[in-house]
């Protein structure tokens, strides 16, 4: 039996850690990391700020990230103490612990000494890892409330299929964060054309932008032909429910490629970029979490092949 208590805790820790994830890119988008100039965690010496717009938003998200993380050590210890015998529930509570406690050292890290941007894009990245596993804590829960719960065993392959595009996906989205870090996003203006051209003249620039647009493509591809299969492998009674789900991340894709679009049109207009620039990353990590989902589910269910002597 799991108590109301411990749901709202989890969903809390969720609702919390995309919060901070959020804050984190506003951050970077107002370009506002220094606003604490290379203090942590005090700002600028003080445990009040000078109220300053790059002060209040830099420490605002510390303080939004020490709040959470508080929520997330509860949920980690309640779970070690009443959860131990449920693995998933274990794993799930236990990694978000771990990737909160990195991407708080790499923020500190950040702040103390200037990374470069293909370290700030990792701290993204971790950050992705602690709102999915967070989020994998609340549909364990949603799933143990479930009577009529069946392990359903998907195809060999399907797994090999998940965690090749879960791979590619993260790949994909840290290239994102790596041009937002790297401040390249008008490499390419204009869309689907880059520079007026399909193929533009590849520079540093240009061509990081480039990468991430064809990567993206790939990935909606790669995702389409995976849906098919799984469509497939549901009218032999496999996969049930994973057709849904993979429909489901197809259609995030779509939509995250259309905010990229629409991240390019508006590089010129300052209030209306940061609105896409947060669209673009909620689509993200929705995307990101539903795809762990099923990644996980993919490999607890997946049906092993026996040999015939």
């Amino acid at each position: 039996m799991i108590s109301r208590q411990y749901r709202i805790l989890a969903w809390s820790t969720f609702v919390g850690m995309l919060f901070v994830l959020l804050a984190g890119a506003i951050v970077t988008q107002t370009g506002s990391g220094r606003g604490c100039g290379s203090d942590w965690p005090l700002c600028h010496g003080k445990f009040i700020p000078a109220y300053t717009l790059e002060s209040m938003i830099e420490y605002s998200h510390r303080m939004i990230t020490g709040i959470v993380g508080l929520l997330v050590l509860l949920t980690f210890i309640l779970t070690w103490f009443h959860r131990r015998e449920h693995r998933e529930a274990y794993a799930y509570a236990g990694g978000t612990l771990l990737f909160t406690v990195i991407q708080a050292l790499m923020g500190a890290a950040a702040v103390k000494w200037p990374q470069q941007p293909a370290v700030m894009a990792l701290h993204f990245g971790i950050s992705l890892l602690a709102v999915a596993s967070s989020m994998m804590l609340v549909l364990w829960i949603y799933r143990m409330k479930q009577t009529d719960r069946q392990s359903v065993q998907t195809p060999p392959g399907f797994a090999v299929w998940a965690w090749a595009i879960w791979v590619f996906t993260y790949g994909v989205i840290y290239l994102g964060a790596f041009i937002r870090h790297r401040e390249a996003a008008g490499g390419c203006i204009g869309w689907p054309l880059c520079n007026g051209r399909l193929v533009p003249d590849f520079n540093e620039v240009a061509g990081v932008v480039f990468a991430h647009r064809l990567a993206a493509v790939l990935l909606f591809i790669l995702t389409a032909i995976w849906a098919l299969l799984v469509r497939r492998a549901e009218h032999k009674n496999q996969a049930s429910g994973m057709g849904t789900a993979v429909s489901y991340l197809l259609l995030c894709i779509l939509f995250q490629i259309m905010s990229g679009a629409w991240l390019t049109a508006a590089l010129d207009r300052g209030d209306e970029l940061l609105f896409v620039s947060l669209l673009h990353n909620i689509i993200a990590t929705i995307l990101f979490s539903l795809l762990t989902d099923i990644a996980v589910r993919s490999w607890i269910y997946r049906r092993k092949e026996t040999s015939h002597p």
